[in-house]
């Protein structure tokens, strides 16, 4: 069964090395879904460096700014077409929502 994070980004790239560390340093079980709007600040290739370190990390790499509503349906678009899903959470990538509360 899997757990997986949606993490929504737009220009997140002094945040997101440390969210994504702080999620799996917390919940090392968990899926992270990073979605990423073609962020000019280089937050996507950032992701795609990290996903080498973290086998758990993917993203979801969307040609332009959409905006947040948009990139959570774009995500669960997607994670419903697995058949394993244990739940579902949604944060912020700037640490409003704190990777300690994931277990």
């Amino acid at each position: 069964m899997e757990d997986i994070v949606v993490l929504p980004t737009y220009n997140e790239a002094t945040n997101i090395e440390g969210i994504i560390k702080a999620i799996f340093t917390e919940a090392p079980f968990v899926q992270v879904m990073v979605v990423d709007d073609n962020s000019p600040d280089g937050t996507g290739e950032m992701v795609r460096a990290l996903m080498h370190q973290y086998p758990r990390l993917s993203l979801l790499a969307r040609e332009k700014k959409e905006g947040l509503g948009l990139a959570y349906i774009h995500a669960f678009r997607e994670i419903l077409k697995r058949k394993n899903i244990r739940s579902l959470t949604m944060m912020d990538a700037d640490f409003s929502h704190h990777p300690r509360y994931l277990p």
